[in-house]
């Protein structure tokens, strides 16, 4: 029975080792640098394995990329990262992600994910929200191998792609359907 009670403390306990452990560097806040380099990074590989991002890159007006997210839970969890706007190569600005989740969850996981914003009008969105929520807005399409193969220049409508990439950890799947994101000031 005492097992039973502790059962609770020791799987919060497990999670947390595994947040610690998944983290690339400690915990804090990365400078602009930092997130600039693993931006950059994340992308070079997204092309390498998703030739469908490298195409989506040459019409994107801006891709929003998240090199590393943590998630982790346990029947509530949550989810956090920092990354870089990129306009024609060059970051124009640093947001944050962050999303809450409730339900059956335990474990924790790392994961990266990048937005590409095909127009003008969902681009303009994000700079102008206070908090941007995905899958609120402007049609967000996740693009999954299936989906990637069926893309092409003729057939872009959505107004943003998101791939999701590199993930690890002990939880099951990475969403991002009620992310925020928020503008932060890294200069």
């Amino acid at each position: 029975m005492e097992t039973l009670r502790r059962a609770p403390g020791n799987v919060l306990a497990l999670v947390g080792i595994g947040l610690i452990a998944l983290s690339a560097r400690p915990l804090h806040a990365a400078s602009a640098a930092e997130i600039d380099r693993d931006a950059g990074a994340a992308l070079t590989k997204l092309y390498t394995n998703q030739p469908t991002a490298k195409m989506l890159s040459q019409k994107a007006k801006g891709i929003l990329v998240f090199p590393t997210m943590v998630k982790a839970g346990f029947m509530f969890g949550g989810q956090l990262g920092e990354g870089a706007l990129r306009k024609h190569g060059k970051t124009a600005g640093y947001y944050n992600s962050v999303a809450a989740s409730y339900g059956f969850q335990a474990g924790v996981q790392s994961f990266g994910y990048a937005l590409f914003f095909m127009s003008d009008a969902a681009l303009g969105q994000l700079d102008a929200s206070r908090g941007f929520e995905l899958g609120v807005g402007p049609s967000l399409v996740v693009v999954d191998e299936g989906i990637g193969k069926s893309i092409t220049t003729n057939t872009i409508t959505s107004d943003v792609y998101a791939f999701i990439f590199n993930q690890k950890g002990l939880m099951a799947g990475a969403g991002i359907q009620g992310s925020k994101i928020t503008r932060i000031d890294k200069r």
